[in-house]
């Protein structure tokens, strides 16, 4: 479906983007799939991490922000923004003269967007760190693999870009609806930690219930159990099974042709080690699209582990558009009735800064 660019939601909402790599570039690329100007301010070289899917929907300058000439540059251009998104350490745009308490004396509307792994306060905020250190301080790192083993690394789609890029977009649209009454821009500060702490809350609520126990050797969401994991198929490939309801635990026991009785021993930990046993020898017994077919659509929670590159070919990301334009373009995302995202093209930096210091 085509879109009117000036019908997108984010249409004529200015942000000013400066170079980092993570979650700051995802967040921006969130950003222009509903309709936001992005103009990114790079250094020369760009961020050593090129990726031509996350970086697109820009217009990009090289401008050297520490010099005098450059941060004037970029104030100009902050004075025209209705957001700033930046990732540096606590600390450094101030020193270039760039920080929210200069940038709000000339635009007090501006939304500023700081996004960190520690957070603007706290005895870390200043030291360096990665996705694997922010989810270690939260507990969400030790929840996570299987007992005896260090926790694995996971992707970091748990703090950069869950507890980071997307709670930093949660924290600059809701600011941009408060400007429409305060007439005020503020400081969203996007810390991981704070994010990643944020949705523990999960985690941390239902052991209070009885529903769920964290430690890895008990978790039902961490695989502990022979009902929530993955199993190896007779070509080496992998299938994910989580039927964590008792009919849908039934149904896999049938569909597989195991002892019905064992569905009233789901929740018996004593006959877990079994039951792994037992659905390991089981799965062994086919290759992984074989059982694709003979699961996938039931009510057994099925699904096929799929590599990166099979996924636009898969018959319900196919059916969806997930993945779009040739390149690895994820439809936007989430899918909103009357004025959906859209997969925006790059624009011309000098272009778009002459625009901006016209208008």
């Amino acid at each position: 479906m085509m879109m009117d660019k000036k019908a997108l939601p984010l249409s004529g909402i200015r942000v000013l983007e400066f170079g980092a790599i993570g979650p700051g570039p995802y967040a921006a690329m969130l950003l222009a799939d509903f309709g936001a100007e992005i103009l990114l301010i790079e250094r020369e070289g760009g961020n050593g991490w090129p990726n031509p899917v996350v970086d697109r929907g820009r217009a990009r300058l090289t401008i050297d922000i520490r010099s005098d000439e450059g941060r004037d540059q970029v104030l100009a251009l902050a004075d025209k923004a209705d957001v700033i998104v930046e990732g540096f350490r606590p600390g450094v745009m101030e020193r270039l003269g760039l920080g929210p308490e200069a940038v709000h004396a000339r635009n007090p509307r501006l939304v500023y967007g700081r996004m960190t792994g520690w957070g603007q306060t706290g005895p870390l905020a200043r030291a360096a760190g990665h996705d694997l250190n922010y989810i270690a301080v939260t507990g969400a790192l030790a929840a996570m693999g299987t007992p005896g083993t260090p926790p694995p690394p996971p992707l970091n789609l748990v703090g950069d870009l869950g507890g980071g890029s997307t709670f930093l977009v949660m924290g600059i649209l809701a600011a941009l609806l408060e400007r429409e009454r305060s007439g005020l821009g503020q400081v969203v500060d996007a810390a991981i930690v704070d994010g990643v702490n944020s949705m523990m809350g999960m985690f941390a609520g239902l052991p209070q219930s009885g529903k769920l126990r964290v430690a890895r050797e008990h978790n039902v969401l961490a695989g502990a159990t022979p009902f929530y994991r993955c199993y190896e198929c007779a070509d080496g490939r992998y299938v994910s099974v989580g039927p964590l309801e008792p009919k849908f635990f039934a149904e896999l026991l049938d569909r597989l042709g195991l002892p019905a009785e064992l569905a009233a021993e789901q929740e018996n930990e004593a006959r877990w080690p079994e039951m792994v046993e037992l659905f390991t020898k089981t799965f062994l017994t086919r290759p992984r699209d074989a059982w694709a077919e003979r699961l996938e659509g039931s009510d057994v929670c099925f699904a096929p582990v799929i590599d990166l590159d099979e996924v636009p070919a898969h018959p319900h990301m196919a059916d969806r558009g997930e993945i779009r334009n040739g390149l690895w373009y994820a439809a936007p995302a989430p899918r909103l009735s009357r004025t959906p995202g859209v997969i925006a093209a790059d624009a011309d930096g000098e272009a778009r800064r002459a625009e901006w210091l016209a208008g």
